[in-house]
């Protein structure tokens, strides 16, 4: 990964106010910057969670979705994902989806280091073999949507609160984290 990545700083009402380098962005006061989460489905309809490596800055060993990441100053979004699910996952996509445009969070993990993002949520299907990078991801599942359903509502504390949060507006918005939401992508 490039460690002179590159996020984009946002006012409160989410226009853009400047640049900064990623690696000193994640502090116990970051700004509100631009990011995006992946929900990615496999051909059988499961759906891919990830641990995040321990070398991450925030919530390190935590069970999360498929994947997060900053898309640069001037990069679409959608070119920002399938960039991330490459360098991360080795993971190509198809039939991409916004799925909650408008998806913003502050978290603030046991360390004391905030994430603080308006971060557009995408599903997508995952293409060939999944290769995880071991700076990126230390363990990953393939499970079914139900399960992970459950496991979100049983122990919510058991992964990142943006994949909670994202799980219960998807479920609020009429999809949800569950086998019907994936049915037409798969």
């Amino acid at each position: 990964m490039d460690a002179e990545e590159r996020v984009i700083l946002l006012d409160e009402d989410g226009s853009p106010r400047g640049v900064a380098v990623k690696s000193a962005v994640h502090t116990e006061s970051t700004p509100l910057h631009l990011a995006f989460s992946c929900h990615v489905v496999d051909q059988d309809g499961r759906i891919l969670v990830t641990r995040r490596a321990l070398g991450k800055a925030t919530w390190p060993g935590t069970w999360t979705n498929a994947f997060c990441g900053h898309p640069e100053p001037f990069e679409p979004i959608p070119d920002a994902v399938a960039r991330r699910g490459r360098q991360e996952l080795g993971l190509e996509l198809r039939d991409m989806r916004l799925v909650l445009p408008d998806f913003r969070y502050r978290a603030v993990d046991a360390s004391g280091i905030v994430e603080n993002e308006v971060c557009p949520v995408y599903t997508a299907v995952a293409v060939g073999p999944l290769v995880p990078h071991p700076d990126e991801v230390m363990e990953h599942r393939w499970v079914n949507p139900a399960d992970l359903a459950a496991s979100l509502t049983t122990a919510p504390w058991a992964f990142s609160p943006w994949l909670v949060m994202q799980a219960e507006q998807m479920s609020a918005a009429g999809g949800s984290i569950r086998a019907e939401a994936w049915e037409s992508a798969a």
